[in-house]
């Protein structure tokens, strides 16, 4: 090896270290904020890259049908616990109904009156319903078991990934896509070629993490979602929605994972369940921030990404194992430093 093939191998893991420092920040947020750890985060990110196909394709997304199925059953379990808890039905059908109705809406006008859309214009609808499912899926699966340990949660996270894994080949079927790039540019730089998408996903990330700091550092909303990260129960005490910041984090990572899906669409061909393993990576980087950094979770995600490069140029067939088996000592090294405790706080 060579260093020009270095710089290229350098370059390409990178690319996919972007990707998965995003996931890795999303993995770190949902669970600060709500103590879960979100396996199906990958499961938005294969969402967002078949949406935008089948946009593409000037086809009707199947997650629409997803989003009203969603909808309807998280409307059923409001209108439930409204009769049992006596508050008034407009309220609560307004909430449900603003989550899901805007991103449906236009998206059903313009694939009604726009024959073909833009492919800005099919990505900000991709990301807009895939967005959606965020807040749906923590009402429907998490909110009634906010205050349960650790282990609970893990276990529905499970079940949530299969369950949203088998609607994925239900809706978008078995057969995998491959997304145009959104621009074709070229850039040569000795002997590396910086391409146009490349510099997107660099650009992305970067817009990304700031826009995440700013949220968390001068806005209201993201504040109160600090303090909920911090403690839970001296948030409620503040008067802060527990609820409400585990619906926040969840949309977040909806959106995260969408836009992931259009970055890695264009380099790789995906199918309904190819978000697990992209999933696990960023899940693997969130593990070197402890679950707990977003800079060392975004350091160790760009590290797993140029990991796997080099891994794939040497033995292809076991990069994954050397992915996967990067956790094992993360986790020696840490469990030596953390004191065993074995009540949960």
């Amino acid at each position: 090896m060579d260093l020009s093939i270095a710089a290229i191998l350098s370059l390409d893991g990178a690319a996919n270290g972007a990707v998965y420092a995003l996931l890795a920040l999303a993995t770190v947020l949902v669970f600060l904020v709500t103590r879960i750890i979100f396996i199906p985060q990958g499961e938005f990110v294969a969402y967002g890259a078949l949406t935008f196909a089948a946009l593409h394709a000037q086809q009707t997304p199947g997650v629409l049908w997803l989003l009203l199925s969603l909808a309807i059953l998280a409307g059923v379990v409001e209108c439930g616990e409204m009769m049992r808890r006596r508050q008034p039905a407009k309220r609560v059908a307004l909430q449900v109904l603003g989550l899901v109705w805007p991103p449906l809406l236009v998206c059903a006008a313009v694939l009604a009156v726009t024959p073909t859309p833009s492919m800005v214009l099919q990505g900000i609808l991709a990301v807009a319903l895939v967005t959606a499912l965020g807040p749906l899926i923590y009402r429907l699966a998490y909110q009634r078991l906010a205050d349960a340990s650790v282990l609970v949660l893990l276990i529905v996270s499970v079940g949530v990934h299969f369950a949203l894994t088998g609607l994925g080949l239900y809706f978008f079927g078995p057969e995998g896509s491959r997304n145009p790039t959104f621009w074709d540019a070229e850039f040569a730089t000795g002997a590396v070629t910086w391409s146009g998408q490349t510099l997107i996903t660099f650009a992305v990330m970067a817009v990304i993490m700031a826009a995440l700091y700013y949220f968390f550092e001068r806005t209201l909303q993201g504040k109160a979602l600090r303090a909920t990260a911090v403690n839970r129960l001296g948030a409620r005490l503040m008067g802060i929605s527990t609820q409400g910041a585990g619906k926040q984090a969840l949309t977040l990572a909806a959106f995260i994972g969408a836009m992931s899906g259009l970055l890695i669409g264009s380099t790789t061909t995906m199918f309904y369940d190819s978000g697990f393993l992209i999933g696990l990576k960023g899940f693997v980087a969130a593990i070197v921030g402890g679950l707990a950094s977003y800079p060392l979770a975004a350091l160790g995600a760009l590290f797993v990404g140029v990991l796997e490069s080099f891994g794939s140029f040497w033995a292809s067939s076991f990069k994954e194992v050397i992915v996967f088996t990067l956790i094992l000592p993360i986790l020696f090294w840490r469990s030596l430093g953390q004191l065993h405790n074995d009540e949960e706080e």
